[in-house]
């Protein structure tokens, strides 16, 4: 469903996403884990359209990121890591908005709006302008936006931002069922447990390049080590974060003496 073939992307001497290849097939949950400034919201950002690659090939459902980019578009749903609304507006006008840009009749998105606050428990506040809104309210609008034309790909850059305990459960098992449905999901995050538990494989980028692929499991033989925690830790050559941690708890400490 995902396919990249030595996708690269420079900006100018810097090399952020060096020649990933990867495949992600129909119905699997992927992590997508990296250090900051590792490449991976580069490599989303190309994925989705907002960026062009500088060489390599991508597709998504089959189709070229570059040369059909309309048809990628109308397969995938993302939810970026700061989601951006038009806060002057109420969640239904906006999503009305989104729905006809995906060209879907009016009955069926007023039917997913309504499906999806009932889901969210947000339905009373359907026609309230958004600007009174608090983060994990404008999350909720953000997700159901990335779902409401039913895509067969979806980006997730920590989606679970802003969201209450409840909510975030919700969300997780709404995403292990669409993939059960046969949905693809990319998912970024920094959350490392959640990731541990989600997703059925986990990708490691670091400088750009893919260090690691492959099941929790599978990586957590590969280091020997005792969680993905450590497994990311030893990948991205952080295994000192401990030491640097304690000495400067002890500085701290020293400087209030």
């Amino acid at each position: 469903m995902i396919e990249m073939l030595e996708l690269t992307r420079c900006f100018e001497e810097q090399i952020a996403v060096d020649k990933v290849t990867l495949s992600v097939p129909k119905g699997e949950i992927i992590g997508y884990l990296g250090p900051n400034g590792a490449g991976k919201t580069t490599t989303v950002k190309m994925l989705t359209g907002l960026l062009e690659p500088s060489n390599g090939v991508a597709r998504i459902a089959g189709f070229n990121i570059v040369t059909h980019p309309i048809e990628v578009k109308r397969r995938i749903g993302v939810v970026p890591e700061s989601g951006a609304l038009y806060q002057s507006l109420s969640p239904d006008e906006y999503l009305y908005f989104v729905g006809r840009l995906y060209h879907m009749a009016e009955s069926v998105i007023d039917r997913r709006i309504s499906e999806f606050f009932d889901f969210f428990q947000i339905e009373e506040h359907r026609y309230q302008r958004m600007n009174t809104f608090s983060k994990g309210m404008k999350q909720k609008i953000v997700i159901t936006a990335a779902l409401l034309h039913n895509p067969d790909v979806l980006f997730l850059d920590e989606p679970l931002n802003g969201l209450d305990a409840n909510a975030a459960l919700l969300l997780k098992r709404l995403i292990q069922n669409l993939a059960k449905e046969g949905k693809t999901i990319f998912y970024c995050s920094h959350i490392l447990d959640v990731v541990e538990n989600l997703c059925h494989r986990v990708v490691i980028i670091d400088k750009g390049k893919i260090v690691a692929d492959g099941s929790v499991d599978e990586l957590k033989t590969m280091t020997e080590s005792p969680s993905l925690e450590a497994v990311f830790s030893d990948l991205t050559q952080s295994s000192d974060l401990d030491e640097v941690a304690m000495a400067f708890s002890r500085r701290l400490t020293a400087e209030d003496e």
